[in-house]
């Protein structure tokens, strides 16, 4: 089955950094690109990065460049979201994402993670 779990989200205070980790599992562990998302409330979802996962080409959103660095261990099928210098706007429920259908910026993907909550106090 299909599967994809993130891990790693919690309250930190403003400054502060997280790693996130999404575990691919099934076919969701042979894609070619996986992604983050994220969602605050009453917000509409929004691109964070994604990677290539064989010549490991990083995208990222505007809000989070030079602070969010993307990365992989194919070895483990586990794709990494590290975020440095958190910002209370940071806050949001993340989603990992995998095998987009089209553009790796939109949210037409195959296979999506549960979310994991991110919470930046200021």
């Amino acid at each position: 089955q299909e599967q994809l779990v993130e891990s790693g989200g919690g309250l930190v205070q403003a400054g502060g950094s997280l790693r996130l980790s999404c575990a691919a599992s099934g076919r969701a562990a042979s894609t070619y690109v996986m992604g983050w998302f994220r969602q605050a409330p009453g917000k509409e979802r929004e691109f964070v990065a994604a990677i290539t996962r064989s010549g490991g080409t990083t995208y990222y959103g505007d809000s989070v460049k030079d602070r969010f660095t993307i990365s992989d261990d194919n070895a483990k099928n586990t794709v990494y979201l590290q975020m440095n210098s958190l910002k209370p706007e940071d806050t949001a429920v993340y989603y990992c994402a995998a095998d987009p259908r089209h553009s790796v910026y939109t949210e037409e993907y195959n296979y999506w993670g549960q979310g994991t909550q991110v919470t930046v106090s200021s």
